[in-house]
């Protein structure tokens, strides 16, 4: 069924909430890796699109499961790191989610480049852009099956080619080192040009 907005006259189609609404449109959200503590001592790393900071400090979350061995890990050991990959790593990213063997193992993990976090005990995966090293703040359980984690950051880095700098031009900046988007579902994009954002007088965040 097609409805008109009276207003504008634009064609709108009302979407039925038995499915979930994102996975009927296309939506755009950052790609990372989050690396935890197994309880035997490994490491585990795991690729999320439902991330963002939350607030104008230094928090980090992102939407989990009880499902994932991440969200016991990172329960467990009250840490967890965060790699901001390329868009030209794309593949390795996506050998983070490889299935599990019977004995819970990843063996696709064993061929990606990694470095060790510095003030907790993680790993970051090689040639990111952007490394976060999180303590745990919270844990918000019963978004359905979903769960959100919130991070207090407590070390970060970032690629030289990266950050910005104020003799660089941040579209200049973008063309160099191109960020990787996640297009839900099943998608990704490469994001190498922005305009600036017209913002009101007197605009305050």
């Amino acid at each position: 069924m097609i409805e008109t907005d009276n207003s504008t006259g634009e064609q709108v189609i009302p979407l039925t909430l038995e499915t979930p609404v994102w996975d009927r449109i296309f939506t755009i959200a950052p790609l990372v890796v989050i690396g935890t503590r197994e309880p035997d001592g490994t490491y585990n790393l795991a690729p999320k699109h439902l991330v963002t900071p939350l607030s104008w400090t230094n928090y980090f979350g992102f939407v989990c499961t009880p499902r994932h061995a991440t969200y016991h890990n990172i329960k467990r050991e009250g840490v967890f790191t965060v790699s901001y990959p390329r868009p030209n790593q794309m593949v390795l990213t996506s050998l983070t989610a490889s299935p599990r063997e019977d004995d819970g193992s990843k063996p696709g993990l064993s061929s990606l480049p990694t470095w060790p976090a510095r003030q907790i005990d993680g790993l970051f995966i090689e040639d990111a852009y952007l490394f976060l090293e999180c303590e745990l703040d919270r844990i918000v359980d019963d978004f359905d099956i979903n769960s959100l984690i919130a991070g207090r950051i407590v070390a970060a880095y970032a690629a030289g080619d990266s950050l910005r700098q104020e003799e660089w031009d941040d579209n200049d900046l973008l063309a160099q080192a191109p960020l990787l988007a996640y297009i839900n579902w099943g998608r990704f994009a490469r994001i190498e040009e922005s305009f600036a954002f017209p913002f009101m007088s007197k605009f305050k965040r």
